[in-house]
């Protein structure tokens, strides 16, 4: 075969539109979409984001529905940034076909989506969130009786090296510059400021500095051992299903035992308020699986056991399973509810069911870790402020409680779940293929039919590498 060369080619006028919307379509998009469609997620977003749009002026705007479906498609396709999503978006026809938007019509670019996303406030990203709650309920992926409770740190968007103190607005190396002119060092070059700097003893205090581009981000110790300035993401995970039931982002340097009220306060009004639904609707059509008591255990790691956390929730009737740190002996005077509360604790810890939930703490509430922030790409952060980073984690927590009915659907979470299990059916079918014909062969050479026509009878002799002067065969 002689190779051919390149040339430019003539484009088409006209294109028939239906062949590419064909050949768009994607399966998964496609379930998802029936699911927001049959929820009536359209109508329901508009409504809550009616106030942000103006009548007769301002910016060509998105509808609401496609602003979510963008950040949904940051989560299922695992692109960390705005401007990726927006290129991603703008480069699929399946996606354009998700967004519900014609060969015609503009995909929005990422300025579209940071000016959106600055505009809504965060309770109306919160109320997506419930919405999606809303819907585990209704598909019995919700009960809320037991939550388990962890926390992880996200990597901000700012650098550590651009700290500068809070008293008088210097920088870190002329901090250091003016420490070495304490010790009589006028003009230290810049090696000797990093080997003084390297022999002295550090200590870098939220209370002392502060990134000037990211006031929030607070200086933390990250899990795999560095410094960084982060924030911190909680999670209120339901034990018996695996779905996310509230999220906040906090302070980096926040404590555990600080930070737990408020994720435990979320989740508790969407679990009151699903059980709330749940007594309604028992009367008139299904029972959703919500308790209609609430939260009833609070599982967690021993970073958030305290003598006031524990007395707090017992008053509240939440029984805890919280591990308790080895501490010396405690002094009980005058703290008679908040020992109560620590030794049945204790005497919970031991029991089988205790050990049962404390591994199935680690394992969801790590699952949720590791595909919102790791798989999900938000684990370094392209944001800056508290609310604006929230309003991204609670839309890929909506994305990651929405995956759990498309597994129940579909068998796969995600888009690329999806081709992986395609690409393994197909190497699958290759690898049956190649042993059915290492079967044939092994059992000894085909026998051909006997083939009748002349130009038959030469293919088959030459293949046998007879050669006779008579027939020619």
């Amino acid at each position: 075969m002689a190779l051919g060369k390149r040339r430019q080619k003539q484009t088409s006028f006209w294109v028939e539109t239906s062949r590419l919307q064909a050949r768009g379509r994607h399966p998964f998009y496609s379930c998802l979409n029936e699911i927001l469609a049959r929820a009536k997620f359209d109508l329901y977003v508009e409504r809550i984001c009616r106030k942000y749009y103006a009548t007769t002026m301002g910016r060509p705007s998105i509808a609401p529905g496609v602003y979510f479906r963008c950040f949904l498609i940051g989560y299922f396709e695992g692109i960390d940034s705005e401007r990726g999503i927006a290129y991603r978006v703008s480069d699929s026809l399946s996606l354009r076909e998700f967004l519900g938007l014609s060969l015609e019509e503009q995909t929005p670019d990422h300025s579209t989506l940071s000016k959106t996303r600055r505009l809504m406030n965060l309770g109306t990203h919160k109320a997506v969130f419930r919405w999606v709650l809303k819907r585990l309920a209704a598909e019995g992926l919700l009960s809320g009786k037991t939550l388990g409770v962890d926390a992880t740190t996200l990597e901000a968007n700012a650098a550590l090296k651009s700290i500068i103190r809070r008293d008088n607005g210097a920088s870190y190396d002329e901090h250091v510059r003016e420490l070495m002119k304490a010790e009589g060092v006028e003009e230290p070059t810049p090696a000797e400021r990093q080997r003084f700097d390297r022999r002295r003893k550090k200590s870098l205090s939220n209370r002392d500095w502060v990134n000037p581009h990211d006031p929030e981000a607070r200086i933390t110790k990250m899990k795999d051992g560095r410094t960084h300035l982060a924030y911190k993401a909680e999670h209120a995970v339901d034990l018996e299903t695996g779905a996310v039931v509230a999220l906040t982002v906090q302070p980096g340097d926040r404590g555990d035992t600080a930070s737990m009220p408020a994720t435990l306060a979320d989740a508790g009004c969407a679990v009151t308020e699903m059980a709330g639904q749940k007594a309604q609707a028992g009367a008139v059509g299904p029972v959703e699986m919500v308790s209609e008591v609430g939260v009833e255990h609070v599982v967690a790691d021993k970073g958030y056991h305290s003598k006031q956390g524990l007395q707090d929730l017992s008053w509240v009737g939440v029984r805890t399973v919280i591990a308790e740190p080895e501490r010396k002996r405690q002094k009980w005077a005058g703290q008679s509810a908040a020992q109560a509360a620590v030794y049945a604790n204790r005497r919970r810890l031991n029991t089988k069911a205790a050990k049962m939930l404390m591994r199935r703490r680690g394992e969801l509430i790590e699952r949720s870790f590791a595909h919102l922030y790791d798989t999900g790409g938000m684990r370094r952060v392209h944001l800056r402020g508290k609310d604006n980073i929230a309003k991204r984690a609670v839309i890929h927590a909506a994305a990651f409680n929405l995956s759990l009915i498309l597994r129940q659907m579909l068998r796969v979470g995600t888009a690329r779940q999806a081709a992986d299990h395609f690409a393994a059916l197909c190497f699958v079918l290759l690898q049956l293929t190649q042993a059915v014909h290492k079967d044939l062969w092994s059992s000894g050479p085909l026998r051909l039919p006997v083939r009748t026509s002349l130009e038959e009878s030469r293919t088959r002799c030459s293949h046998r590498q007879i050669r006779t002067l008579s027939t020619r065969c």
